[in-house]
């Protein structure tokens, strides 16, 4: 996300009423989205206690020893005295974040990118003060993670979808022959059955199978739109349709992290 336009899209995403706010480290813009996030809170809009911003611990300080002072400096970045969560990144031990919890750095911790054997590791862990409240992974229509989502809702960790619209095909990222996510002709049928947007389809898809989903964008009118996913509801039948575009295809592939042991793509879920 261009720094320039951070900013003013974070403004307009909370004036539309979104609340949930999803940033990284890594991500280097967290001095923008704290700037509009205080800007908000100083003109009324919100207060602090309603907005829930993540953050998320990058691999350069798995170190026991640099975990907190992360965190620090991202809540230096933003002028806030706390996150509501905070996330590894990439798969490692959950261990090294419980001290930004016990501190009050972070209200609650969890996991992203994690499989089922690695989450499983973690839950078994002997001596484990925090179980991860949340386990943040890509997710949407061609990549539905039914079996990853079945096992957190079993150990009452929560599912977060990112890319749950296709990602923003950045070049680094995504190979740009991979296939358009909103321009799939089913979720554009049952756009117009709806009379909504693919967009707020594949939104809604993932809310009604009890998952969190994050939406990107830094058009105002999308912003807009997005936030209108509590307007209607899909159907049994709609659901269904939706299920069967799984052909667990993922956008994000890490590959410069495939040799690392901790790399969860390798299993099937």
């Amino acid at each position: 996300v261009p720094n320039s336009k951070t900013t003013e899209a974070t403004k307009i995403a909370i004036e539309a009423g979104f609340r949930h706010i999803d940033c990284a480290y890594a991500y280097e813009v967290e001095e923008e989205v704290g700037l509009a996030v205080r800007s908000k809170i100083a003109d009324g809009t919100v207060k602090r206690e309603d907005i829930f911003y993540t953050s998320k611990l990058w691999s350069t300080f798995l170190r026991p020893e640099l975990v907190q002072s992360c965190l620090e400096r991202s809540l230096k970045k933003l002028h806030l005295d706390y996150v509501d969560l905070y996330l590894i990144h990439f798969p490692v031990a959950l261990k090294v974040m419980e001290k930004c919890k016990d501190a009050g750095l972070a209200k609650s911790i969890g996991v992203s990118n994690f499989n089922r054997r690695q989450l499983e590791m973690i839950l078994n862990k002997p001596g484990l003060k925090y179980k991860p409240v949340c386990n943040q992974v890509e997710c949407h229509v061609y990549h539905n993670q039914r079996k990853l989502l079945d096992f957190c809702k079993s150990k009452d960790i929560v599912l977060i979808a990112y890319s749950a619209l296709g990602t923003q095909r950045e070049k680094r990222w995504v190979d740009q022959s991979s296939p358009v996510l909103l321009d799939d002709p089913v979720l554009g049928a049952l756009a117009k059955k709806h009379k909504r947007s693919p967009a707020l389809i594949a939104l809604r898809y993932q809310m009604q199978r009890g998952v969190v989903v994050l939406a990107q964008s830094l058009k105002e009118n999308e912003i807009k739109e997005n936030i209108q996913v509590f307007d209607f509801a899909l159907t049994e039948e709609d659901m269904k349709v939706l299920d069967g575009l799984n052909r667990n295809f993922r956008y994000v592939t890490f590959k410069l992290m495939a040799d690392d042991p901790n790399y969860p793509f390798a299993d099937e879920y």
